[in-house]
């Protein structure tokens, strides 16, 4: 039973943070965003809610795994410590981009963003390679999303 508290906190834990993000998103995007030139490789808006809810749901998932398999402590430590950083970082990604209206920072605070997923993979990986491989198709889509916040800024600046 504990575990599956603790799978149901993981999981709360990664929406709460998408939900959040969110909440700088909504104000712009049918104002501000709906008025910049984008690249046409650029996703519908109703693809990214879907895409983010899985996403925050497989990372999850995978913090799940890594909390609950044994490893040392300070494997342990940091794998969590860059893990809160990630999350912290993709929400603040939209308070950057949507909410300040700045691509530009986005696009800084974006590239961070990049580097933290990959630390965080190979700590998950070292803890248990299911719960690093399960990051991967966050740190393709925030890849994507890097391409896309980039193409954005150089189209508007």
């Amino acid at each position: 039973m504990k575990n599956v508290w603790k799978l149901i906190a993981s999981i709360i834990i990664c929406q709460l943070a998408g939900i959040i993000g969110a909440l700088f998103n909504q104000p712009s995007i049918k104002t501000w965003y709906t008025g910049l030139s984008k690249p046409l490789f650029t996703p519908p808006n109703w693809v990214f809610g879907p895409v983010w809810v899985i996403l925050f749901l497989i990372m999850g998932v995978s913090l799940y795994i890594s909390w609950k398999t044994p490893a040392s402590s300070n494997l342990k430590y940091a794998a969590m410590i860059a893990f809160t950083v990630q999350l912290i970082l993709n929400t603040s990604w939209s308070y950057f981009f949507f909410y300040l209206q700045n691509p530009l920072y986005g696009l800084i605070e974006i590239s961070i963003l990049w580097v933290f997923i990959l630390v965080t993979i190979f700590l998950f990986y070292k803890i248990r390679p299911v719960a690093g491989l399960l990051l991967i198709p966050y740190f393709l889509w925030v890849t994507f999303a890097t391409l896309l916040t980039f193409s954005i800024w150089n189209i508007n600046k």
